[in-house]
């Protein structure tokens, strides 16, 4: 065996749970290597997997209906100073989130029962309350919102695994930047198949989001579902006049409930305003499916969409360019997570319904514990 391209415990999947579930492996004294590939930098021409991380901003909150993501999310967002220590990358903004919609919608009515069961503040407006606390609202007439202030905001999904790279290699990782093509299990092992050669390993846990399926060559049950986000370029005087914007859940019925990300500087050197919700599931039923759907840069209809609901939203704004771009997330039907073991040697990290980038550091860890042989109780296969 080369010594050079083995190792104890390996980790598929460099995006956000599986840099995460490196990082917490490598903290607990274990011999790993995180196996991915870097970002693509032309999508029309990648032959390689895609990652709906390769963006500068998503929403992080402690807010969630569901008791196991909140749970996440208070994990994770604990935790996101010890990962800026141990990496020295900046990758949060407390920006604080509002969550809105009709103040006579149940959805609207949850958030405010849920934050005060579970003691997450939250600060209550209605009406012109609303429109004085966050002027840049087009329109508050029968409107209610609910802002959490603290541990909330945005973060740069793509500079957290940075982050979280960084961190588990000066805790002795490994990281290998090379695409997974399969794994075959074998008496002493798993064998790990790359374009360089293989990688051998005693455990594996795959963490590939939207490719995780494809990659054992079996169904978990989980469905990849195409998205399409939109993004607004925003001059100085924008940007100036929406410094003090949160990042919003707008709560209403399906296609008509965007989040919006507050202007965030990107690397091109612009600053933009993103936003997303799409009103029908687009199902990617194969890798296929998933490399055509990146490749076309989204739909122009749902983006449409997405512009007037922010123009709807969002007083008097002005913006200098639209851009289209694609993305994925993966459903299941137990509103929970697919982490645990598929054999004795192998497990999986994956199945996040869109709400994986702020409790990412969480289900990485989840990961790493199951790889390692324990498995929450609700995750349990």
């Amino acid at each position: 065996m080369n010594t050079d391209r083995s190792i104890k415990l390996a980790v598929i999947g460099g995006g956000m749970i599986g840099s995460a579930a490196a990082r917490h492996l490598s903290k607990m004294g274990h011999e790993v290597a995180l196996i991915g590939p870097s970002e693509p930098a032309d999508y029309s021409s990648h032959p390689g997997v895609f990652g709906s991380h390769y963006d500068e901003g998503r929403i992080t909150r402690c807010f969630d209906l569901e008791p196991f993501w909140r749970q996440a999310n208070a994990a994770s967002i604990l935790r996101y100073e010890d990962i800026l220590r141990e990496s020295g990358v900046e990758f949060y903004r407390e920006a604080g989130v509002l969550h809105m919609g009709a103040a006579a919608s149940k959805d609207v009515a949850a958030v405010g029962t849920i934050t005060a069961e579970a003691g997450i503040l939250c600060e209550a407006y209605e009406d012109m309350e609303l429109a004085a606390r966050f002027p840049f609202l087009r329109s508050t007439e029968e409107m209610k919102g609910f802002f959490e202030p603290r541990n909330a905001g945005y973060i740069s999904p793509r500079r957290l695994v940075h982050a979280q790279k960084i961190a588990a290699e000066r805790a002795g990782a490994r990281v290998i930047n090379e695409l997974a093509l399969g794994i075959s299990e074998n008496g002493s092992g798993v064998t790990i198949r790359t374009r360089s050669g293989p990688v051998e390993a005693e455990r594996v846990l795959v963490a590939g989001g939207g490719h995780t399926q494809s990659l054992l060559g079996q169904s978990l049950g989980f469905t990849v579902f195409g998205r399409t986000v939109a993004m607004f370029q925003l001059g100085a005087a924008e940007v100036q006049r929406l410094a003090e914007m949160p990042a919003m859940r707008c709560l209403g019925p399906k296609g008509k409930d965007p989040y919006i990300l507050p202007p965030i500087p990107y690397p091109d050197g612009h600053t933009w305003l993103k936003l997303g919700s799409d009103p029908v599931d687009l199902p990617l039923e194969n890798e296929a499916d998933i490399k055509n759907w990146f490749r076309s840069g989204g739909s122009t209809q749902v983006a449409d969409g997405l512009q007037e609901q922010l123009l709807d939203r969002i007083r008097d704004l002005n913006f200098e360019e639209r851009r289209v771009v694609p993305c994925m997330t993966t459903f299941g039907n137990n509103r929970l997570p697919c982490i645990g073991p598929l054999s004795e040697r192998v497990a999986v990290a994956f199945g996040c319904y869109g709400k994986s980038a702020k409790c990412s550091d969480e289900l990485g860890r989840l990961g790493a514990m199951a790889l390692l042989g324990e498995v929450r109780a609700e995750l349990a296969p």
